[in-house]
């Protein structure tokens, strides 16, 4: 297969630590090639280390020669005393140092120190803790706000949630359940996976097997949306229960209800059904890494087909029957088809009326009356006053 390297970094934010004293470390989640995605922990001393290290393998690269060759990103140096307001405004920084260095010639990126400093260690799966001291606090960072510290979320106390059936894992990047443990969410992803950490284990888990400890996830989940949002299938699928559509790479649909397991509720044409949401893409966005993850990762499975669930809920949310989104579909195309109707009539009815205003005969100008004689007498030329005489 080769030798490891790393496909993509993301900075998902940062822990504040109490134990052996306060402190702050970065999360990082490491994408490698072959589409295992780890989570490591890192302070920014190690960082700056690791960088150090970096730029005097590299000399030319790191600009020590000739400025002007320099292609190994700056970063900054650590303060005295690194605390919270540094820690959090230097994010920005740090997202575009892994975004830049992922991206630099393979004898830099794909080099060992730089593949050895962001393997999974010991204490990455095994944080060292002591149960007197209270739980680290996290602080995500938005993805949409990477390079503005105002928008910092925190302090997070992550969600917790709890399975309700066993799970076994089907590659490394997922995490195996037992049904009653109790996992905290690090990331939601549309798609239905998970990214948890249950003690000293952490991977993608399908959002079916998973309920919060507060209530039934009824407030998480928007409400359908019978009007629709276009999507484009990135990769086809057959249906294996009655409720779902098959359908062919390429086919647009309409997404009418998306649902926090990964399969989202669709319309094709006139016909509704459920298909796996990581396998849609906006109309109009352009994503060309999509297909490639796709082909190597299956769809969550959805809740309706878990055996042996154990909801710690009396009474679960209220589900949507399908019956319910195909009737309501099925009145909105109709209303929809109405509305189209409406004014087609009304355009016909316009066009009727000019037509008929164009048919009309044209009214003539009516004829001006004669004058009267003694008029022509006092008003006209001599020439023509001989005429009447």
């Amino acid at each position: 297969m080769g030798d490891a390297f790393i496909r993509h970094i993301e900075l998902l934010g940062y822990e504040k630590r109490f134990f052996p004293s306060q402190h702050y470390v970065y999360m990082f989640l490491v994408k490698w090639n072959d589409l295992s995605e780890k989570l490591v922990y890192r302070r920014f001393t190690e960082i700056y280390e690791f960088h150090k290290a970096l730029k005097e393998m590299f000399p030319i690269e790191s600009g020590d020669i000739n400025m002007e060759n320099r292609i190994i990103p700056h970063l900054p140096a650590p303060k005295w005393f690194d605390g919270q307001r540094s820690t959090q405004n230097r994010q920005g920084t740090l997202s575009e140092y892994c975004y830049t260095l992922v991206n630099l010639p393979h004898k830099i990126s794909r080099c060992l120190h730089v593949v050895n400093f962001f393997k999974v260690r010991p204490d990455d799966m095994n944080p060292i803790t002591d149960s007197q001291i209270k739980k680290p606090e996290v602080f995500l960072l938005p993805k949409d706000a990477k390079k503005n510290a105002s928008d910092i979320t925190g302090p997070i106390v992550l969600q917790t949630y709890r399975a309700i059936a066993d799970y076994e894992k089907s590659s490394t990047s997922e995490m195996a359940l037992k049904a009653g443990d109790m996992v905290d969410v690090v990331e939601k992803s549309e798609s239905g996976w998970w990214f948890c950490q249950l003690k000293n284990k952490r991977g993608w888990v399908p959002a079916a097997y998973l309920e919060p400890m507060d209530g039934p996830d009824e407030s998480e989940e928007q409400e359908p949306n019978y009007a629709g949002e276009q999507y484009i299938v990135q990769k086809s699928y057959t249906a294996v229960e009655e409720d779902e559509l098959t359908l062919k790479e390429g086919d647009t649909v309409e997404v009418i209800h998306k649902l926090l397991d990964g399969w989202w509720v669709i319309r094709k044409d006139e016909t509704t059904g459920y298909y796996p949401s990581m396998y849609l893409q906006k109309a109009g966005e352009v994503n060309p890494s999509v297909k490639n993850e796709l082909r190597n990762r299956s769809a969550p499975p959805r809740r309706s087909t878990i055996r042996n669930a154990k909801s710690i809920h009396k009474q679960g949310r209220k589900q949507i029957s399908q019956e319910t989104y195909r009737r309501n579909s099925r009145k909105y195309i109709q209303s929809r088809r109405n509305m189209r109707g409406n004014l087609q009539n009304k355009a016909n009815v316009i066009i009727e009326k000019n037509e008929q205003e164009e048919n009309k005969p044209k009214a003539q100008p009516a004829v001006p009356p004669r004058p009267s004689k003694d008029l022509i007498l006092n008003r006209c030329t001599e020439s023509t006053r001989r005429k009447i005489l």
